[in-house]
């Protein structure tokens, strides 16, 4: 089968590799239609970040059985999503349900071959059902969206308070629609990228160019002097980590969401600030797939095309045979501006 495999760091090709193995009696085949280029991708690929070489990245998936086994809950020709997390099943955090707390997990496409490639065998437990009306291409995208849902409900909201996000890319605009749906108003997403600014004015949001001036001064402009209410980092600099607790209201709530790329650190005087404003600081990651039929992954899966808008978050389909040039031009910027990245593998 064909895949783009990360040969080392910074070299990605295109080649024919073996058929994917079952990883157990109860794996499923599918055969991938869509996957989505995350920015852990290129991290991975293209800042030393692999655990392993070769590797086959890839964890936003869409496909469709290609075979399943007897007695299973998937037949062939189903539409599926995946999640990319794969629990021991064993240890505490496992046997509570809470399996992005795994102590010993595996994951797709970075501590073992994901998807961008034809065909990945999955086990059942990984595999949740697509809506019917719900489109292969944004499908792909749950994993993202997940994510973005499981940091707004980290906290505490009560509709009529004020919302904030700190990124305007594709997570960051997904925050921004959940926060919207759970009654935040305004919701102000701030970025650099005019762009992105304008996509969120066009769906509803109040755009903070931090090119402009400083975003933590304009909204606090917009607030009063009081601040947001609820505000998630989802950038992973320092620098908008420390904005987002400075833009927080008292008794404010404050997600960090954004994978953080260099060392964060808090002075005397933003320490004592955070004590005196009493803020409530919370880390988030991945999502949850329980409780079975009502979870985060569902929930996304219901609400696109009913809340949730995906279709303006995807600016490129490519080829999977494009990823070395498309990985290239986003990383060494002659792609030009993109929001969502989506391979066509096999739809």
């Amino acid at each position: 089968m064909k895949a783009l495999v990360l040969v080392r760091d910074k070299v990605l090709e295109l080649q024919e590799v073996p058929p994917p193995e079952p990883l157990g009696p109860d794996s499923v085949l599918v055969r991938i239609a869509y996957a989505g280029i995350c920015n852990s991708d290129l991290q991975r690929g293209f800042g030393g970040g692999a655990y392993r070489y070769p590797l086959i990245m890839g964890h936003e998936l869409s496909g469709v059985v290609e075979k399943s086994f007897s007695g299973g809950r998937f037949q062939p020709g189903e539409r599926v999503v995946v999640f990319p997390l794969l629990p021991c099943r064993r240890c505490l955090p496992c046997q509570s349900g809470d399996y992005a707390q795994c102590l010993d997990y595996d994951y797709f496409g970075s501590r073992r071959h994901g998807g961008f490639a034809e065909y990945l065998f999955v086990p059942e437990f990984n595999l949740l059902p697509i809506p019917e009306r719900v489109p292969l291409e944004h499908a792909c995208l749950t994993e993202p969206c997940a994510v973005a849902l499981h940091g707004v409900n980290r906290m505490n909201i009560r509709p009529g308070q004020s919302g904030c996000v700190f990124g305007a890319g594709p997570v960051g605009n997904m925050v921004a629609q959940w926060l919207a749906l759970r009654g935040c108003r305004p919701v102000f997403v701030v970025d650099i990228e005019a762009e992105k600014l304008a996509l969120a004015r066009e769906m509803g949001f109040e755009p903070v160019d931090a090119a402009a001036g400083d975003p933590v001064a304009e909204i606090l402009s917009r607030t009063g002097g009081a601040g947001a209410d609820r505000v998630v980092e989802a950038v992973g600099l320092p620098r908008t980590f420390l904005q987002a607790t400075q833009a927080a209201a008292r008794s404010g709530e404050v997600v960090f969401l954004g994978n953080i790329r260099g060392q964060f650190v808090v002075g005397e005087k933003d320490f004592s600030s955070i004590l005196r404003r009493e803020l409530t600081i919370l880390g988030t990651w991945n999502s949850k797939v329980v409780p079975e039929g009502r979870n985060e992954w569902t929930t996304v899966l219901e609400s696109m095309g009913r809340g949730i808008r995906i279709a303006e978050l995807i600016s490129h389909t490519p080829e999977l045979e494009e990823g070395p040039v498309i990985f290239r031009g986003m990383t060494e910027g002659g792609l030009g501006s993109f929001r969502k990245i989506v391979f066509r593998v096999r739809p």
